[in-house]
């Protein structure tokens, strides 16, 4: 019996564990995201210069400490991951100047529906019916949102959705990468043409920034690589069907800080929306790891 509970306390420590790391992520991408749109009189562009900058204080030197070859192996895979990332991540910023901040990581949550149909298309990944249903339910959640939401601007909606295209994009090159680079030189690609970009792309744009927002504007990186960091670690802690689900307590917290930081107000179509979008893709989690 002792044995039994000391198994099933490391069990219970283990899971929870894992629920901690995958909420400190979500925590940590929800005010990234809530200084982004706070620092939205800034150029997107600019934007994205100063979330490299952050992120690649911690891996050019974790790489250079454990001697990770720098350029990775898959050169042209990292390239496209690369760039897909930049053109997703300045996407998503750009429509933030014009949607609800918890409308918009919404939105961008429909990329598992771009992964899976570009995963069936170049990987010739199986689709299962139930799966396509699910997917048609969070469309259709997209197309309440638009259709009936009355904050709803069309630019925004374009804009992140194509950020959720790229997005899915991404998934699916790292698929096919599989485990022959590491994650900190498939993150450390996209942050350095992250920096080329949004810096070459700024210079036009540049807007000097005060003390506080030198701050905020290099806390982006910082708390885009906890979230990314902590996210990893829960997933390699416990099983997908089990931690997946709770990224998308990011859509809640990020209504939460929309209303109340920024004084947006979501009507109920667009809550209606959300909710079936979050329906369909949360399910699909289990449905996917049950198949």
């Amino acid at each position: 019996m002792p044995i039994f509970l000391i198994s099933l306390n490391k069990a219970v420590m283990k899971y929870n564990k894992a629920i901690v790391y995958m909420i400190i992520s979500v925590i940590a991408f929800a005010i990234m995201n809530a200084v982004v749109k706070y620092l939205s009189f800034f150029n997107a562009y600019q934007i994205v210069f100063f979330r490299s900058i952050g992120t690649l204080l911690f891996t050019i030197p974790l790489i250079l400490r454990y001697r990770i070859p720098i350029l990775g192996n898959n050169k042209k895979l990292l390239l496209v991951r690369g760039a897909a990332g930049v053109i997703s991540l300045t996407l998503f910023f750009q429509s933030l100047n014009y949607l609800d901040v918890g409308t918009a990581v919404s939105l961008r949550y429909t990329s598992p529906i771009f992964a899976a149909i570009l995963a069936l298309i170049f990987l010739k990944e199986k689709i299962k019916s139930m799966q396509w249903l699910l997917f048609l339910v969070a469309f259709v959640g997209v197309l309440f949102v638009k259709g009936f939401g009355t904050t709803i601007n069309l630019l925004g909606l374009l804009l992140v959705i194509l950020s959720a295209l790229f997005l899915g994009l991404i998934f699916v090159v790292i698929r096919k990468m599989g485990t022959k680079d590491n994650p900190l030189v498939i993150i450390n690609y996209f942050m350095v043409m992250a920096f080329i970009f949004g810096g070459v792309m700024s210079i036009n744009h540049w807007r000097n920034p005060n003390a506080i927002e030198w701050i905020l504007l290099l806390s982006l990186g910082v708390f885009g690589y906890a979230g990314q960091l902590y996210m990893t670690k829960a997933f390699q802690t416990q099983e997908t069907s089990l931690i997946a689900p709770i990224k998308y307590l990011e859509v809640i917290f990020m209504i939460v800080i929309g209303a109340t930081w920024f004084g947006e107000i979501y009507d109920f179509w667009t809550l209606f929306g959300i909710f079936l979008i979050l329906l369909g893709l949360v399910y699909n989690v289990f449905l996917k790891n049950k198949l």
